[in-house]
């Protein structure tokens, strides 16, 4: 591989890792306890050339779970080998997919496609090469009808979330999903909980998405949501640059 390739792969790589740590609020001192390192991996692509390099310096930095976004145009033999890879290193692969407009009722299809891809991939993959979980990233603040009919929005998000996770468990696979560190400041169209709440609830684990440069302000930013998911016995991780 050459060295400017290399670099662009560890710089990718650096950018997008993150620390997810599981905690859960109890009175008195709150205490974490480490259980995952994880990245993104969204540039699918470099598995085709740089599986090894991707494991080695993943295993290097303690990683031990990669969100691997999902690409049909790359082949299944790819995935197959990246993940058999993975797994002999220590490091299990969650497929990963989303976009803002997941949360959109007429942009449904585009769930089905990645449900219908995980699920034939399972199917015809060995035990050894396969997922071991999903996890979504669907962010509607960025779309307009936030700011314009947010009740309108939100409902169409949970009426997705609902499909999504369904369909997932259909799979016998988990499903996670990032929200960010703010959205216990919104509630649902009827009022009965906050929106950080109802998604934290329709997960099997959240990670929220807490992104400052010290630990103080990363909890901080991280506390409410990880009450909200304490009370419910949910796995909230804090996802940090």
């Amino acid at each position: 591989m050459k060295k400017h390739a290399l670099r662009f792969l560890t710089l990718c790589l650096a950018c997008g890792l993150l620390m997810l740590t599981g905690m859960s609020v109890h009175p008195g001192p709150a205490k974490a306890q480490s259980h995952l390192k994880a990245t993104w991996l969204w540039h699918t692509s470099m598995i085709q050339s740089s599986a090894d390099d991707i494991i080695g310096f993943a295993s290097r930095q303690g990683v031990n779970l990669i969100y691997l976004q999902m690409n049909q145009d790359v082949r299944p033999e790819h995935y197959r080998k990246f993940i058999r890879l993975a797994g002999e290193n220590g490091i299990q692969v969650h497929v990963l997919g989303g976009a803002s407009n997941w949360a959109l009722e007429s942009e449904r299809h585009r769930i089905d496609t990645f449900l219908n891809w995980t699920a034939e991939y399972q199917a015809a993959a060995a035990p050894e090469e396969r997922f071991t979980g999903i996890h979504v990233d669907i962010e509607p603040h960025t779309l307009p009808q936030w700011k314009t009919d947010r009740d309108w929005l939100v409902e169409q998000w949970q009426s997705n979330v609902r499909y999504l996770v369904s369909r997932a468990h259909c799979l016998d696979l988990p499903v996670g999903a990032d929200i960010t560190f703010w959205l216990h400041t919104y509630s649902l169209p009827d009022q009965s909980m906050t929106i950080s709440r109802w998604m934290i609830g329709q997960f099997d684990q959240i990670a929220i998405m807490a992104y400052r440069d010290t630990a103080a302000n990363i909890y901080n930013l991280a506390a409410a949501e990880l009450k909200e998911a304490d009370a419910l016995g949910k796995e909230a991780l804090i996802a940090v640059e």
